[in-house]
C-alpha cells in the first residue's frame, strides 16, 4: 500500500509522530478553527472538543492506520475506515474539506516536531494521509451515491417520553415526500439551531422498526448541548434537520447464524430496531438479548424491547440492572458469565465503552471470533485510542 521509501520513513518515524500525536491534533485544531471558525459553531461537536476526545479519537485514528499499513500492507483499509466514512457522510464531509484538513494537520506536524520533518519525512506521511483520504472520499462518494445524500426538514409529530430521561421523537418530512428505508441499527444526523446562534449536529439511531413512515429517535438527556437541548424543548410542530440514514452496524441477514444483542443505557436503540426488523421478517435463529441499565424505570423503550424478542421463535432475554430488579432480572453489571453464547455467534453491542470492552472480552473467551463482534459508539470512537 505504501512506497518502499515511504514505508521504512514512516516505520522509522511513527515512534516520534505516535508519541507526539495528541500535542499534534490539539495544534491543528487550534489552526483550524482559527482560520475556519465556522466549522467549530457548525459542525464539529463542541463539546467533544471542550473535553478532548475528538483530539484522542483523531490521534488513534491516524496512529492505527499507519500501523496498519506498516502491518497489514496487502489489506485494504476499508473495513477500518468504513465507521468513520458513515459519520463522515452523515455530517455532508466534501472532498475539498480533506484538502483543509491537509493544510492545518502537516502545519501542526511541522511545528510541533521541527527539523525532524525533513523533506522525506513530511513526503512519507504525506502519503499516509492521502492514502487515508482518498479511502474515505471514496467510501463517502458510494454511501452518497447510495443514500442520495443531503438533509431533509422535518418535523416533530410526536414527542413521547420512554423514562424521566429518555424522549422518543416521531417525525414527519416538512416535504411531504416519501421516507426513504434504513438498515436496522442506522442512526440520522440531527441538527439544531441552539440559542447562541450555533448550528450543531448530533447522530441518532433510529429506534423505529424499519419501514415505517416516520423516523423515530429516542434521546437521552446528558451533559450535551444539543440532547439536552432537544430533550428539554423539542415538542410537537418543531422542525430539525435530518440527514439520511448511516452506519455500519447492520444485521447481514444470514438466518442460519446466532446473533447476540448487548446493550446499556441508550444503546439500546439500534437494538430494539434490530429486534424489530427481525420479528417482522420472521426471523427463526437463535437470539439472545441482554441489556444492562440502573433499573427497570431507566431502561428505556423496554417494553418494546422485550415484545420484539418476544415474537421471535428462538429468543432469550437477560437484563441487568444496578437497583430494584425485578423478577426474572439480574442485579448488577451485565456478566456473560452464565449466559450460553452458541458457536458461530455473530454480537452487536451498543453502549458505553467501558460496557462494549468488557462484553467483547467476555465473548472472545467464550470463543466468539473477534470478526464477529460488531459495535457502534455513541461519539468520536476512542476504541481506536485505546
Amino acid at each position: 500500500m505504501l512506497s518502499p521509501s515511504s514505508a521504512a520513513t514512516v516505520r522509522a518515524t511513527l515512534p516520534a509522530v505516535g508519541a507526539a500525536i495528541g500535542e499534534i491534533t490539539e495544534r491543528f485544531y487550534a489552526r483550524l478553527f482559527a482560520a475556519h471558525p465556522e466549522l467549530l459553531r457548525n459542525l464539529f461537536n463542541r463539546g467533544n472538543q471542550a473535553s478532548g476526545a475528538q483530539k484522542q479519537a483523531l490521534a488513534g485514528s491516524i496512529a492505527a492506520f499507519a500501523t496498519m499499513l506498516l502491518e497489514h500492507p496487502d489489506r485494504r483499509p476499508d473495513a477500518m475506515l468504513g465507521r468513520i466514512a458513515h459519520k463522515h457522510a452523515s455530517l455532508g464531509i466534501a472532498p475539498e474539506q480533506y484538502e483543509v484538513v491537509h493544510e492545518h494537520l502537516f502545519a501542526a506536524i511541522v511545528e510541533v516536531l521541527g527539523d525532524a520533518v525533513t523533506p522525506e519525512v513530511a513526503a512519507a506521511w504525506d502519503e499516509v494521509y492521502w492514502l487515508m483520504a482518498r479511502t474515505l472520499i471514496g467510501l463517502e462518494s458510494g454511501l452518497y451515491a447510495e443514500s442520495g445524500g443531503g438533509t431533509r426538514e422535518w418535523e416533530v409529530v410526536e414527542r413521547v417520553p420512554e423514562t424521566a430521561d429518555v424522549v422518543t421523537l416521531r417525525l414527519r418530512p416538512v416535504d411531504g415526500g416519501p421516507v426513504s428505508g434504513f438498515r436496522a441499527g442506522q442512526y440520522v444526523s440531527v441538527g439544531v439551531d441552539l440559542p447562541d446562534g450555533a448550528h450543531q449536529i448530533r447522530q441518532y439511531s433510529i429506534s423505529g422498526a424499519p419501514g415505517a413512515g416516520l423516523r423515530q429517535i429516542s434521546v437521552k438527556r446528558i451533559e450535551g448541548e444539543v440532547s439536552a437541548f432537544l430533550h428539554a424543548h423539542a415538542g410537537v410542530g418543531d422542525r430539525l434537520t435530518l440527514s439520511e440514514p448511516y452506519g455500519d452496524l447492520v444485521l447481514d441477514g444470514d438466518d442460519a447464524r446466532p446473533l447476540l444483542l448487548a446493550s446499556a443505557g441508550i444503546g439500546v436503540t439500534p437494538m430494539v430496531a434490530m429486534l424489530a426488523s427481525l420479528a417482522a421478517d420472521g426471523h427463526t435463529g437463535p437470539v439472545t438479548v441482554v441489556h444492562g441499565d440502573r433499573s427497570p424505570a431507566d431502561h428505556a423503550l423496554r417494553a418494546d424491547h422485550e415484545q420484539y424478542a418476544g415474537k421471535l421463535a428462538d429468543s432469550a432475554c437477560h437484563f441487568f440492572y444496578e437497583r430494584d430488579a425485578a423478577d426474572g432480572a439480574r442485579t448488577g453489571l451485565v456478566d456473560l458469565a452464565g449466559i450460553p453464547v452458541p458457536s458461530g455467534t455473530r454480537a452487536y453491542l451498543c453502549g458505553p465503552l467501558p460496557f462494549m470492552r468488557a462484553v467483547r472480552a467476555q465473548l472472545i473467551e467464550k470463543g466468539v471470533a473477534p470478526a464477529d463482534i460488531h459495535y457502534e459508539v455513541f461519539g468520536p470512537d476512542l476504541w481506536l485510542a485505546s
